[in-house]
């Protein structure tokens, strides 16, 4: 790949994972990359600088912002990954207040860190920003309803969003990956208000997403669609990321909604008889 100027990219979440692998890919490209990190970073070498950042915190975000355009004076493209999510578990698990922090970070970080970079790039005349979403910004996740809904979210916000500033010469594209082997599914906080009518359905969902992650595509499957999409001359709005997603999408565009619905189901196995509840005979549709 012919190296392009060198640009400015700031990736969010990028001490692991997704995020990781993505500044440094960009890092190979040509980018010059500042990766943010809430927590301290854990050592070794890399081809970008971390910068301490907490996307919840307003001044954080200013902060970090404030430092890369003291130092090249512009931003040229932003990575918005940081995120979290709540291990698998009915959507009346999480009290009100978790369901508060998972958009907190999920989706109002990455609005603040959008609203710190657009006022450089609309002066600039130029900008990219690039989304991590999901599949499950298009796809329903039982007993992973507040995950989805954070990335729901973002699909609506990033679409609304490349409509408004695409004038000004920024455009805005979100990744849609399923399945990555990240330490994501090892940072996931467990649902603060357990029930135990969920306890089997919660088991059940938790064993087979562990079976699915086993055959996982790589994080820089990811980050190859974070550089395509930041390279294209016309960008798209969305980039399914890796075969599964890719599969998934075209599913979700071309199938009948009801062929979709008990996909899903049979995936996750949700209508296998529970226990502690009499089975119920199985509904032909």
């Amino acid at each position: 790949m012919t190296r392009i100027e060198e640009k400015i990219a700031l990736v969010t979440g990028a001490s692991s994972g997704i995020g990781e692998a993505t500044a440094e890919r960009l890092a190979k490209a040509g980018y010059r990359v500042y990766g943010t990190s809430r927590r301290e970073a854990r050592a070794g070498k890399r081809s970008f600088e971390i910068l301490p950042l907490d996307v919840t915190s307003d001044e954080s975000v200013e902060a970090a912002v404030g430092e890369v355009i003291r130092r090249h004076g512009r931003i040229d493209l932003l990575v918005n990954n940081a995120g979290f999510g709540v291990a698998p578990a009915g959507a009346e698990e999480s009290s009100l207040e978790q369901a508060r922090s998972i958009f907190e970070t999920n989706f109002f970080g990455l609005v603040r860190m959008t609203r710190a970079v657009v006022p450089h790039m609309r002066r600039q005349g130029s900008g990219r920003i690039i989304n991590i979403g999901s599949v499950l910004g298009f796809l329903p996740m039982p007993y992973g309803a507040l995950y989805a809904a954070t990335k729901h979210a973002v699909e609506g916000y990033s679409e609304s969003l490349d409509h408004e500033l695409r004038t000004r010469g920024i455009r805005v594209s979100v990744i849609e990956p399923a399945y990555t082997k990240t330490p994501f599914d090892a940072n996931l906080i467990e649902p603060d208000a357990k029930l135990d009518e969920y306890r089997e359905a919660r088991a059940g969902v938790s064993k087979r997403v562990s079976e699915v992650m086993a055959t996982a595509e790589p994080p820089g499957v990811v980050a190859d669609t974070v550089l395509k999409a930041a390279n294209a001359a016309s960008p798209k709005i969305r980039y399914a990321a890796g075969r599964l997603a890719n599969r998934l999408r075209l599913l979700r565009r071309f199938a009948p909604a009801r062929l979709v619905d008990a996909g899903i189901r049979k995936d996750l196995r949700l209508d296998a008889p529970i226990a502690s509840q009499p089975a119920r005979p199985a509904r032909a549709f």
